[in-house]
């Protein structure tokens, strides 16, 4: 009897600290690039991303950028995005809220006619971390079901938590419904658009972190990145960078 308790202990104890370990909440966050060179976000990082299929860089071979625009609502400056992207023939990735979806439907279907992939950023941009499995998947859900709707995509592949907020759990379940995380290795203070610093600030600061395989975050209610993003991706081009999609990210990285 007294070895049962003991190996009852023990169980309980291992279910404890593994729960304890998917219950953890993390912050991404990572070390930023300087001289062309890729940022690094830890081992610890690294080794969860690695193990739940997630990504926030790419190649470090070759000069390659990924965009990626976080909407949580419309502002005015994302239909100049899209020109800009049109015209320079860039292909990006919007994570999307239900807000959007529900207030700028117009903007939705331009982008996907326009060739765009619509990322889940969740339907009410919540803290990942407190939620059910019922509620994490309740999230994910409406946003695809709507975006379908408006825009007739049907698949919806990536990810990308409020804030940057998860743990082992949140990625998991991400990973039963389908989802692949896709994290970030540039990015600035973007997303206060009632304090713009110019087209200028926006410019030097996703130039001054640039690095082969960069996936990069910008929020379209900036008017610094709108101001700012033809003549980044031009200078990009001169420095020999070309544009993929996250499809071509995930196809060669994995």
């Amino acid at each position: 009897m007294k070895t049962f308790y003991s190996i009852t202990a023990a169980l309980f104890l291992f279910l404890g600290l593994t729960l304890s370990a998917h219950a953890e909440t993390h912050h991404w966050g990572f070390k930023r690039s300087t001289d062309g060179e890729q940022p690094d976000a830890g081992e610890m990082y690294n080794e969860i991303l690695e193990k739940h299929g997630a990504y926030y860089k790419g190649s470090p071979e070759e000069r390659i950028v990924y965009f990626t625009f976080d909407n949580g609502f419309e502002n005015g400056y994302t239909e100049k995005i899209l020109d800009v992207l049109k015209e320079e023939k860039v292909p990006a990735t919007f994570f999307l809220t239900g807000h959007y979806l529900e207030s700028a439907a117009p903007l939705v279907k331009r982008m996907v006619e326009d060739g765009h992939i619509i990322g889940n950023h969740s339907w009410g941009h919540p803290d990942f971390s407190t939620l059910s499995e019922a509620q994490m998947k309740e999230e994910w859900a409406k946003v695809k079901k709507k975006t379908e709707e408006l825009t007739g995509q049907k698949e919806m592949k990536y990810v990308r938590p409020p804030e940057g907020v998860f743990n082992e759990l949140t990625m998991k379940v991400a990973n039963d419904e389908g989802y692949t995380h896709v994290f970030w290795s540039l990015a600035f203070v973007d997303w206060y658009h009632e304090k713009p610093q110019g087209a200028d600030y926006a410019y030097n600061e996703i130039m001054k972190q640039l690095h082969p395989g960069a996936v990069i975050l910008l929020h379209t209610v900036s008017p610094d990145n709108a101001g700012a993003l033809q003549r980044v991706i031009q200078d990009m081009k001169k420095q020999g960078y070309k544009f993929e999609s996250l499809d071509h990210l995930t196809k060669n990285q994995s």
